[in-house]
């Protein structure tokens, strides 16, 4: 869309769809590296993994009590002499007599000669002999069957999967101590504005802490992304000998602040003087309307975010986020909820409405919080993400299903 400023300048503003349509479209080629699985979780798989053996390998018991022959149940037999007793972790027993038993533990290989594991609720043992007092008895039960899981070569887990504790434990169970995962850019988190100083500083009242960049840092730790953090001073020249060295060090790069129309926002300006192009700038969105987007010709793809806090945590979850998903390889099914109380949004834009999410008998209801505006950050703390208001319209009814960007790890 384009908007007419009060001059009479007519201003490019792409709409939300577009932009995130032209971020998704200027994917990151991540390389592969192989890690330790003790430090793969959150990774991302780059080859496949299949089975390197049936699983489980053998007849696995799966309860504490006897092995049987199950002839000899039907046969009409309800007490049984012990043979022997086999715990977990040695090569199976043999039932020589299959109108005996043998004591089994949970995870242990079933003996051969026998079908059946009776548990010991369903057993008085007395001197040496189980008597089955209890229960009805089927072949082959309490038994998990070898291969049953996965058989030897069975693909198991594919390319562009996130990797959990789950997978992290099914790796180690097929052996694969090394696993090969797709490799983040090397990214640089620049903050700049003069009125920034460090976490540990108590800043004057014209001064803020610098909590934009560790914020972005901290979202992207959880993806197993890292950032390394850089300021940058409001002197465009030194700025630009700064952002021209960074660029040489890094592939990605994610500026906070700078990007807007202040005497002070020399971001864009500096971005074309070291050779980055400027894709767009400006979105029709609240918060976060003056996002600037680039690439260069040597690969470089950077991020221009506002300084507002809210305006920055938004913009990193609604296009940075999916960005790199997509560039990893990783299916990315859009989130909703429903929209839990009637909503008026400013018109004309697309409005990104703070929410706390909630759980109610399987539904997520999101309960509108908005806070004071793109400057407060503290509000982020009462809610969960953030509800994609399109702009054709400023009512929204309760009970609308509408996209859904979580900062939570829990919804």
């Amino acid at each position: 869309m384009y908007l007419v400023t009060n001059k009479g300048k007519i201003n490019p503003m792409v709409s939300v769809a577009d932009a995130s349509a032209i971020v998704l479209s200027n994917p990151f080629r991540p390389g592969v590296v192989t890690v330790n699985i003790s430090d793969a979780i959150n990774l991302i798989l780059a080859e496949d993994i299949r089975a390197d053996r049936d699983l489980p390998p053998v007849d696995r018991v799966t309860m504490d009590g006897i092995a049987i022959s199950f002839d000899a149940w039907s046969s009409g037999k309800r007490n049984f002499s012990i043979k022997g007793i086999q715990p977990a972790g040695v090569p199976k027993m043999k039932l020589a007599d299959t109108s005996d038993c043998i004591e089994v533990m949970t995870g242990t290989a079933l003996p051969e000669n026998a079908d059946t594991v009776v548990p010991y609720e369903d057993l008085k043992i007395e001197d040496g002999i189980a008597y089955h007092v209890s229960g009805s008895i089927t072949p082959r039960q309490n038994i998990h069957r070898q291969g049953s899981d996965a058989l030897k070569d069975e693909h198991l887990l594919s390319p562009g999967l996130i990797l959990s504790a789950a997978e992290i434990a099914l790796l180690a169970s097929v052996g694969k101590n090394n696993v090969r995962v797709l490799s983040f850019p090397s990214t640089a988190i620049v903050s700049s504005g003069d009125e920034i100083v460090s976490v540990e500083t108590i800043p004057a009242a014209h001064q803020v802490r610098r909590s934009n960049a560790i914020a972005i840092q901290a979202a992207m730790r959880i993806m197993g992304w890292a950032g390394t953090i850089f300021h940058l001073p409001d002197l465009k020249e030194q700025m630009t000998i700064m952002m021209r060295e960074i660029a040489s060090q890094f592939d990605v790069i994610i500026l906070s602040g700078g990007v807007s129309k202040g005497k002070f926002d020399f971001v864009p300006a500096v971005m074309e003087e070291i050779g980055v192009a400027k894709i767009f700038h400006r979105v029709n969105q609240r918060p976060g309307k003056p996002f600037w987007f680039g690439a260069s010709s040597r690969g470089h793809i950077v991020f221009a975010l506002p300084g507002n806090p809210v305006s920055t945590y938004l913009c990193f979850y609604r296009y940075i986020k999916p960005w790199m998903l997509k560039s990893m390889g990783v299916a990315n099914t859009q989130a909703k909820a429903v929209l839990a109380e009637d909503f008026r949004a400013p018109q004309g834009l697309t409005y990104f409405l703070q929410v706390n999410v909630i759980n109610e008998e399987g539904k997520l209801m999101a309960y509108p919080d908005p806070g004071g505006g793109s400057g407060d950050f503290a509000n982020l703390k009462r809610v969960s993400g953030f509800l994609e208001l399109p702009e054709d319209r400023s009512l929204f009814s309760k009970g609308e299903v509408l996209p859904y960007f979580s900062f939570r790890t829990d919804n």
